[in-house]
């Protein structure tokens, strides 16, 4: 069954959920478009390596589910101390990470030069810190090349991606700069409770390749992964939500039966 929302799932964005949401979907797009795109053009999966320095961690504030650590009980016959000894405090390190993700070229066929890139953000692009910085430099990159980018960021928790006018808030974004129109480009801006764009992918000479219907790929993802059988909807989502929104999504899923 598909996700019970008629845009964006929220649940999908648990920091937990969203790596294999964030794996099938660039899948699920190059599959999509790979047969549309033939003759004159191919898909290719690549993969982009992001140093983290630690501090950056997506997991950093997830509750910890591990088995609790015993406080240690020192047996003693001596007598009791007069004052308690001090107690060690956990801590985590920022140990340095290395996370490699998935994105999306569109190449020409004849030449084999990148026409289009197709980037699903993660938490590591947004995320203030090293990777966001190796992420930015890359779409600086694009930017002044003549590849296309498209950016598609459908996670709500840090900074968007900079853009002007930067007074534009919404929840979710997808991005598509079509290098000969640069510095203008296209943003589709939508919230919670609307419903996800289409775009067009661009291509060559200015033309408009196929039409990218992000919720129909995002519905076949949620069945295959089996989310309606683990997630639980009388739980609130992770990363929170803004009050308008959890008040929306209490009224959404009461008509749902989900709540």
């Amino acid at each position: 069954m598909p996700s019970p929302f008629p845009g964006m799932d929220p649940y999908l964005e648990h920091p937990q959920t969203w790596p294999n949401v964030h794996h099938r979907l660039i899948s699920a797009i190059a599959i999509a478009l790979g047969p549309q795109l033939r003759p004159n053009y191919r898909i290719v999966v690549e993969e982009a390596v992001y140093q983290t320095d630690g501090t950056d961690s997506v997991l950093i504030g997830i509750p910890d589910v591990s088995v609790p650590r015993r406080e240690a009980s020192i047996a003693s016959t001596t007598a009791t101390l007069s004052a308690p000894t001090t107690q060690p405090i956990s801590v985590t390190l920022p140990v340095p990470e290395t996370i490699r993700q998935g994105y999306l070229e569109v190449r020409d066929i004849a030449t084999d030069s990148v026409v289009t890139v197709i980037e699903v953000l993660s938490p590591t692009n947004k995320r203030t810190g090293k990777g966001r910085n190796d992420y930015q430099i890359k779409r600086e990159k694009i930017f002044s090349s003549a590849t296309h980018l498209v950016e598609i960021d459908l996670l709500r928790q840090w900074a968007p991606m900079p853009v002007l006018p930067n007074e534009i808030h919404t929840s979710y974004r997808i991005l598509v700069s079509a290098s000969d129109q640069r510095p203008q480009a296209d943003l589709y801006a939508f919230n919670l409770p609307d419903v996800i764009p289409t775009f067009g992918l661009p291509l060559l000479d200015k033309e408009t390749g196929p039409q990218v219907d992000l919720k129909s790929l995002l519905d076949d993802i949620y069945e295959q992964s089996g989310y309606d059988l683990v997630i639980d909807y009388k739980k609130p989502p992770m990363p929170g939500l803004s009050d308008a929104d959890a008040a929306w999504v209490e009224d959404w899923l009461r008509q749902q039966g989900l709540r």
